[in-house]
């Protein structure tokens, strides 16, 4: 009868030691080959390392598991009872190893895409459409939100590639690659500002409109405000573009902004103008990330659909709606 290793929590511990994939194989060939010599053959090992493996399986679980002595070896009553979960691990460890070598991430169950949410309204049904093609088996399940909420997801492995401006704390486990870069640019209630007269004065006198100071983009703005040494009076904040751009349409004000949130909040464009930035430049960078060596070719392959659609779908969208700052979306090739 094999020990109760339930009961006995050390010896338990040192069984799951001992039981190795490379013992339960070397047991497994002297069974059905009832010969050391023959398993020795068969593994492509020497007798006497057949015979070590197997006395340390039987030292470690403190019973006898062949008898050695009758020609041809035979198998004990507790050799008889490993035997039946012996073949069981060794043919999971097998399928799982077939699995692996046959891995190609189209063969994913499912896939989690997250994207930051300015591109999410004008890219995301795009993306999903090539996503498809590229993974016919998988369920593709999409998110979208803040660049550090996007960031965080990928980290927690709640997303398998992310599209994000913000870069994990720890790069060194990431692939990352530079989509695009983009240039703020002034955007200001129509008719409220002059572009051949002085900034300065014109926007002090209008409020400012601006993100949430607990988004990226938020504190990349008011940093930026400082830098140049711009003290104004912040009236709004708010979390989403649309709710930026419409206010500013609204209340006759002006905020900082990016191409892509232009083209987010595009329903507004007819009560904003917009025009570069009359003081020093603020851009920010677009990365798509995935984590290192789990994806194969897929994340080159979605950089350069990526890269491709934004030359079709956005840039050239951007050049119809605000030619004036088309040039400020720069894709990265």
């Amino acid at each position: 009868m094999i020990p109760d290793f339930n009961q006995n929590g050390a010896r338990k511990a040192n069984l799951s030691d001992r039981l190795t994939l490379r013992g339960l194989r070397v047991f497994i060939a002297l069974e059905e080959t009832q010969s050391v010599a023959d398993a020795a053959l068969k593994l492509g090992l020497s007798k006497s390392s057949v015979s070590q493996h197997i006395t340390t399986l039987e030292q470690s679980i403190g019973i006898t598991l062949f008898d050695r002595k009758q020609k041809p070896v035979t198998l004990t009553p507790a050799g008889q009872t490993l035997s039946q979960h012996a073949h069981q691990i060794i043919a999971t460890v097998s399928e799982a190893e077939t699995a692996l070598a046959d891995f190609n991430a189209d063969s994913m169950p499912v896939f989690r895409f997250a994207l930051i949410d300015d591109l999410d309204a004008s890219l995301t049904p795009v993306i999903v459409t090539a996503l498809q093609t590229k993974l016919p088996r998988s369920f593709i399940r999409t998110f979208s939100g803040r660049s550090d909420q996007i960031t965080e997801r990928i980290v927690a492995r709640e997303a398998d590639i992310a599209v994000t401006a913000s870069l994990p704390a720890d790069i060194s486990k990431f692939h990352i690659q530079e989509l695009f870069r983009e240039q703020f640019v002034l955007v200001v209630a129509k008719g409220c500002y002059q572009v051949d007269e002085d900034w300065q004065p014109q926007l002090s006198k209008l409020p400012l409109v601006q993100y949430s100071e607990s988004m990226p983009i938020g504190q990349l703005v008011i940093t930026h405000l400082k830098r140049i040494q711009f003290d104004v009076s912040r009236r709004f904040s708010f979390e989403t573009t649309r709710a930026v751009i419409a206010t500013v349409a609204k209340t006759g004000g002006w905020t900082i902004a990016t191409p892509l949130s232009i083209l987010d909040a595009s329903r507004f464009r007819d009560k904003v103008d917009i025009f570069p930035l009359p003081f020093a430049s603020l851009s920010r960078n677009i990365f798509l990330i995935s984590r290192t060596n789990e994806l194969g070719t897929l994340p080159l392959e979605l950089t350069k659909t990526f890269r491709q659609l934004l030359k079709t779908e956005l840039q050239s969208e951007l050049i119809k709606i605000a030619p004036n700052v088309a040039d400020k979306l720069e894709i990265i090739d």
